[in-house]
C-alpha cells in the first residue's frame, strides 16, 4: 500500500515490537512522518518504563532516523478548526490527538492509528494497520 502517512503513537509502539503488519506497511509506504507530539509521548513512556535509559536512547535514535513534523502556525489553524468542530459535536478527544489530527490535515497525510477516537475528526483520512 503506497501513500504518505503520519504515524500515531500506538503504531510506533507496534513498530518497536516488530509487528509484522506495521513493518511491511511502512516498507511499502511512499513516505512516513512522525508527529512531534508522538515523539513526546514516546519519551514520556520511556521515562516511566523500567528500562528508562535504554528506551530513551531508542526514542532518540528513532527521532533522528525519521522526519518529525512540528506544529507551525498553519498546524495551529487546523488545530482550531478540529477542536471547534469536535466541540460543536460534543465529541472531544484527548488533546494530543487533536494536535496529531491537525498535523495530518495540515500536511494532507493519512493518519495511521489503532485509536477509534480519530473517527470523530471530520475529513481526516485514516488507515488501521
Amino acid at each position: 500500500m503506497s501513500g504518505r502517512y503520519l504515524l500515531d503513537t500506538n503504531i510506533v509502539i507496534a513498530l518497536f515490537a516488530n509487528d509484522r503488519l506495521v513493518v511491511e506497511q511502512i516498507e511499502d509506504a511512499e513516505e512516513v512522518f512522525i508527529p512531534s507530539i508522538v515523539i513526546g509521548e514516546l519519551y514520556y513512556g520511556a521515562r516511566k518504563s523500567g528500562r528508562a535509559r535504554e528506551n530513551v536512547a531508542r526514542v532518540d535514535l528513532f527521532a533522528e532516523a525519521n522526519i518529525v513534523l512540528i506544529c507551525d502556525t498553519e498546524t495551529c489553524r487546523w488545530y482550531g478548526v478540529v477542536k471547534d468542530l469536535l466541540s460543536q459535536k460534543g465529541s472531544l478527544i484527548p488533546e494530543n490527538d487533536v494536535w496529531i489530527a491537525a498535523l495530518a490535515l495540515r500536511h494532507g497525510l493519512i493518519l495511521v492509528t489503532r485509536d477509534s477516537n480519530f473517527s470523530e475528526v471530520t475529513n481526516l483520512k485514516k488507515a488501521i494497520w
